[in-house]
């Protein structure tokens, strides 16, 4: 079976109390001093029965690239979800929302996003197969694990999910500089969701913006030119939260 790793603590506290049957194996460094983390680490294993072991902190020098805290866990590959789950999912009579991501090509974004998305309460993040990060174990370590808390829905085609997030009656918001709307503008609340977020340097695709509902912006003051996609990320679904609050 083929396998990934997770490191850093927090990432595999998160993998352990959300998704412990992905974890098949942790390696600790013996010069790591036992902290409360490394304890809860050792604790959750001893709990789900999943063998961990104290090694020498050389073992670790073929994950020098990773800052693993002196801790790696090795697991099963996340199990991306279908877009049929989305809608099948119908357990509570709140609006969904989702984040739709267009090419983003940096693992730290993408980390930082579902990090962002699991605190705002969004359903899923819908990630295209082919153009774009997918999942892995930077992106787990900066998501801070989150990406056990949250639905991960891997596409071939964008413009094929957005059609039928559109069919299912999501209403898409596309973040474009040149948007129609600023953010604040736009009344979300009262209908599913699809928030479009573009790649780094090329944002959202011509294509993907010709279909979405509204394209909104976030003004940008001397002249400079754009936000870090997961922060403009975070400002604009906390927007969508704020009025979803204020309604409720």
């Amino acid at each position: 079976m083929k396998e990934d790793i997770i490191f850093g603590k927090n990432a595999v506290i998160a993998a352990l109390n959300r998704n412990k049957k992905r974890v098949n194996k942790i390696l600790i460094s013996k010069n790591l001093g036992t902290d409360n983390k490394v304890k809860e680490i050792i604790e959750l294993a001893k709990e789900n029965k999943i063998s961990f072991q104290f090694v020498p902190k050389e073992k670790f020098q073929k994950y020098k690239e990773y800052n693993h805290q002196g801790i790696i866990a090795f697991v099963a590959p996340i199990e991306y979800k279908s877009l049929d789950s989305l809608f099948k999912n119908n357990s509570d009579n709140n609006f969904k929302k989702v984040i739709i991501l267009d090419g983003i090509e940096d693992s730290h974004n993408l980390g930082a996003i579902i990090r962002t998305a699991v605190c705002a309460g969004v359903n899923a993040v819908i990630i295209p197969q082919h153009r774009g990060i997918l999942i892995n174990a930077t992106v787990e370590k900066t998501s801070a694990g989150a990406v056990n808390n949250i639905d991960i829905i891997k596409v071939n085609s964008l413009p094929d999910a957005v059609k039928k997030l559109k069919d299912n009656n999501f209403w898409v918001i596309a973040a474009d500089a040149q948007g129609k709307d600023n953010y604040f503008q736009v009344d979300y609340t009262g209908m599913d969701l699809a928030l479009v977020m573009g790649a780094e340097h090329s944002g959202v695709s011509k294509t993907i913006l010709k279909q979405a509902d509204f394209t909104v912006k976030i003004p940008m003051y001397n002249k400079f030119n754009s936000l870090n996609v997961s922060v403009s990320t975070g400002i604009l679904i906390y927007e969508i939260l704020r009025q979803y609050m204020q309604k409720k």
